[in-house]
């Protein structure tokens, strides 16, 4: 009864470390929030300030996958190159080496001090902050911290209690595996490999190493293998992510593997001369494969922190002069497949799943809403082009065309919608559900846009089979001038969506645009009735001239729609109005 009470403790305490590390970065980058994104977005000018940014961000947020998928989504955007977000990508690798060092500050076994002290306080001073409203995100952080030392300090104690290292099976077992020398380093490497794949989590796994190794049950260099390990293991989160992502952001999440296995292989040949040193640094002799029970075991876990630190430093040392050739491998790994028409019908960033965090599920909606507004205005150039279309082939084939981006258009709105209202139900800030309503409501709003698109299409189209007469070259001239006053709506409207966070959008000119539509429109009516009375036109042409006038002017409210859905109108500033 007591063995499997302390195997419910063992799993009780790994899961709670982990859910500690998932609490406290969400905490961190709500509390960072669009700043993160921001510094990312800005700071990567040449390698070194990638490198960086990279490192800086991971270290603030404690999560090396939140960097890289936000990385990922990023290059997905085109607001970084490949290069640079593989610069960014090594500064995260060293960035998450900063987890084994809390890890190591926060679990000593040594001296008196009892770290559940420092637990209950944290626990204490998060519940505060939570329920008095105060500063909700730093609690959670606090919160989330506590939870992680808590787990990791019953891991140890229990890992203690078990005598694990008395287990003549265990003894044995090690005892064989150190005999396949190189083999047994293979092993482990697969092992903590699979684990962190398995579990999606790098630092639940290297606190398990620290404990094995600190309570005299694995050897110091079968756990630096297993470090190794999870340090592949941690890169297959991203490449999930990017599978259905662009070619570009493939390509980066295989950069991320490439970086940590050609680390793996250097250290691999010089295995034992690494392990020695490190040891060295901490006063421990190294023996291979020879458990160190009479070891300091604080120190085995700074050894294991300072192996992986040392690992990732190096690493980029050696390979932040080789990024262009890094570039070339993963170009050659991963060809561009699909065309630019495969392209066009399917999503970019949400269709990996509901991400750890709402934050990062937030950005990936905001990336995929960018792409919905570049469609519709897209949508509108093949409708312009329409007009203007005299070949019955070529009419018929960007009329299919257009048909074709309704079609994208409703199927995106329901996915981004879908998506969001899953997000929707997570843990969320205030601010956050207010910004996932509005983001429902433009996809609503440009879901109209494309279905006015259409509706233009098919009133030219309708024209062409079933009127012999033609617009007059002054009716072409009134068309033409209503489509490019709504073509400066369009463009405007796509300002404000993609660069709103960005800078201050004068929405002045956006009014006053669909101003100018609805007194044009106006205009055109009343001049229409005198032109057919004065017989300039028959009355079926003037019916699909002034259909072709009102959806005009139903896509430029629809556009303001748009713009005023995204929350534009909360914010002002000195007569200028933001996201």
């Amino acid at each position: 009864m007591q063995e499997l009470t302390q195997f419910f403790v063992l799993i009780g305490s790994v899961a709670m470390l982990m859910y500690g590390m998932k609490v406290m970065s969400e905490g961190l980058q709500k509390m960072a929030g669009s700043k993160l994104r921001t510094v990312l977005g800005t700071m990567t000018t040449n390698r070194f300030t990638g490198l960086l940014t990279g490192a800086f961000i991971t270290t603030a947020i404690q999560s090396s996958t939140a960097t890289t998928v936000m990385t990922v989504s990023f290059v997905s955007a085109g607001l970084l190159s490949l290069a640079q977000a593989i610069s960014v990508i090594m500064g995260a690798n060293i960035g998450t080496t900063a987890t084994a060092w809390i890890m190591v500050l926060g679990g000593g076994s040594g001296g008196s001090f009892d770290m559940r002290l420092v637990v209950y306080l944290g626990i204490v001073a998060s519940i505060i902050l939570i329920y008095t409203k105060k500063n909700t995100n730093l609690g959670e952080f606090i919160i989330g911290l506590a939870f992680m030392l808590l787990g990791l300090t019953t891991l140890k104690s229990n890992a203690n209690d078990m005598h694990l290292d008395e287990v003549p099976a265990i003894a044995n077992f090690f005892a064989q595996i150190s005999e396949w020398g190189y083999g047994s380093y293979f092993l482990f490497l697969v092992i903590g490999g699979l684990l962190t794949c398995a579990v999606q989590s790098s630092a639940a796994i290297m606190a398990i190493t620290m404990t094995l190794c600190s309570t005299g049950v694995l050897p110091i260099d079968m756990g630096i293998a297993l470090v190794m390990g999870e340090n592949i293991g941690t890169t297959v989160t991203s490449n999930i992510v990017a599978m259905s992502a662009t070619t570009q952001a493939r390509r980066a999440a295989m950069a991320h593997l490439v970086f940590n296995l050609f680390g793996v292989i250097w250290v691999l040949c010089i295995f034992p001369h690494f392990v020695n040193f490190i040891c060295g640094l901490w006063g421990v002799e190294y023996e291979p494969g020879v458990l160190n029970k009479d070891v300091n075991r604080d120190n085995l876990s700074a050894i294991l922190a300072t192996f992986h630190t040392a690992f990732n430093v190096c690493n980029v040392l050696i390979l932040i002069w080789f990024i262009k050739p890094m570039e070339k491998l993963v170009c050659l790994l991963i060809k561009q497949k699909m065309t630019e028409e495969e392209e066009e019908g399917r999503l970019h960033f949400i269709s990996g799943g509901i991400l750890s965090t709402a934050e990062l599920s937030i950005l990936e909606a905001k990336k995929e809403i960018n792409v919905f507004v570049e469609r519709c205005v897209k949508m509108y150039g093949m409708v312009e082009e329409l007009l203007n279309t005299k070949k019955g082939d070529d009419f018929n084939k960007l009329f299919s065309r257009v048909e074709k981006y309704e079609s994208i258009t409703d199927n995106m709105e329901v996915e981004i919608c879908g998506y969001l209202s899953k997000v929707s139900e997570g843990r969320l800030s205030v601010e956050s559900k207010i910004e996932i309503q509005h983001m429902m409501r433009v996809c609503d709003e440009l879901e109209s846009v494309g279905d006015s698109c259409y509706n233009i299409a098919r009133t030219i189209s309708r024209k062409r089979q079933h009127s012999q007469e033609d617009f007059t070259e002054k009716q072409y001239e009134h068309i033409q001038n209503m489509m490019q006053l709504t073509e400066v709506a369009m463009n405007q409207m796509a300002v404000v969506i993609q660069h709103g966070e960005q800078r201050y959008v004068d929405l002045n000119k956006s009014y006053n645009t669909e101003h100018e539509i609805n007194n044009y429109r106006t205009q055109l009516k009343s001049q229409n009735i005198v032109d057919v009375s004065n017989q300039l036109y028959d009355y079926q042409i003037g019916v699909y001239y002034m259909d072709l006038i009102s959806e005009c002017e139903k896509l430029g409210d629809y556009i303001i729609n748009v713009i005023e859905a995204s929350g534009i109108k909360e914010k002002k500033a000195n007569g200028f109005m933001v996201l």
